[in-house]
């Protein structure tokens, strides 16, 4: 058996419920501040237009609908016993606390549902909203915040629509109720070398978070980031480099920071750039073989007087 290095999510949740957990994607319908005018038209640079998730939803599937999609396609083909509602699409706490209120209280009769992991920005969020999370009956509830890049100027150039700051504060709150926060953070940003991916890391680790998600930045139909790949003035990592970048980011984090996932993956017909990001088995074995190449282990030069709090 493989050295395991890294804390991973599946090893979480079987040290959590010692049984097969898989995580249910739902489209509830919400939307983003970056993109009805609130902050933005425009979107994050590198965001597809769609938002992310499955896009059942869009079909006008109910989430027990979804759910039930899901749930047998996850059963018969991973075995899994139990289930985690993954609100992904979009900012899932924009918009009213009645609407929230709702789709909460119907997950929480979907069946073998043990717990939510809900998506959302660090701007959506405050405390009415942060109670109703923290009050819902689920096992196990995680909040993924984006951060992106803990750099403001990264975050003025990729059109987050927030700074570093405010990511901060919305995990302190969350932490104070008890809600496990799962940051999203990205390598490869324009304008970011590997150092400020690092940093990225180290701004993490000062702050009161239980998980990360790595993603590897890549090009999607119909984003901002589109046109600057067209005109030459954005060239996406190639895949060592991507996979060096992540060795690093392992090696610096937390060690007790749950790591959920590796990279990101493209919806069917979004990638335009680079290749490799659409080769899911490529990726992740290129950054094992980084790891084992190098005798990475999670936390191994992780140093508590360098964490960045903000």
């Amino acid at each position: 058996m493989a050295q395991q290095r890294f804390f991973t999510l599946a090893e979480y949740l079987r040290r959590r419920f010692s049984l097969r957990v898989r995580k249910i994607p739902l489209d509830a319908g919400f939307f983003c501040p970056n993109r009805d005018g609130v902050l933005s038209f425009a979107g994050c640079s590198f965001c597809n237009p769609h938002g992310s998730g499955s896009g059942l939803g869009k079909q006008g599937l109910s989430l027990a609908q979804q759910w039930e999609y899901w749930k047998e396609r996850l059963s018969r083909k991973h075995h899994a016993e139990t289930f985690l509602a993954y609100l992904q699409s979009f900012s899932n706490t924009y918009g009213s606390i009645d609407k929230l209120r709702s789709v909460l209280s119907e997950i929480a009769r979907l069946p073998d549902c043990i717990g939510l992991c809900l998506g959302t920005r660090p701007d959506c969020l405050g405390g009415e909203k942060l109670d109703l999370i923290a009050s819902q009956p689920f096992s196990e509830t995680w909040l993924e915040l984006g951060l992106q890049s803990s750099n403001d100027e990264t975050l003025a150039r990729i059109n987050r629509g927030h700074n570093a700051a405010c990511f901060a504060a919305a995990v302190r709150q969350a932490a104070d109720k008890d809600l496990a926060v799962c940051a999203h953070v990205i390598a490869g940003l324009p304008g970011e070398t590997p150092e400020d991916f690092l940093e990225t890391i180290r701004f993490l680790n000062g702050l009161p978070i239980r998980g990360v998600k790595l993603h590897n930045l890549y090009v999607c139909r119909g984003s901002t980031l589109a046109g600057d790949w067209r005109n030459g003035s954005y060239i996406p990592l190639s895949l060592a480099s991507y996979a060096d970048q992540v060795a690093r980011a392992v090696a610096a984090l937390r060690p007790d920071i749950v790591v959920h996932r590796l990279n990101g993956d493209p919806a069917p017909g979004e990638l335009l750039a680079p290749d490799w990001a659409g080769r899911k088995t490529d990726v992740l074995n290129a950054v094992h073989a980084k790891l084992q190449a190098r005798n990475v282990f999670q936390g191994q030069l992780y140093r508590p007087k360098e964490s960045i709090c903000a």
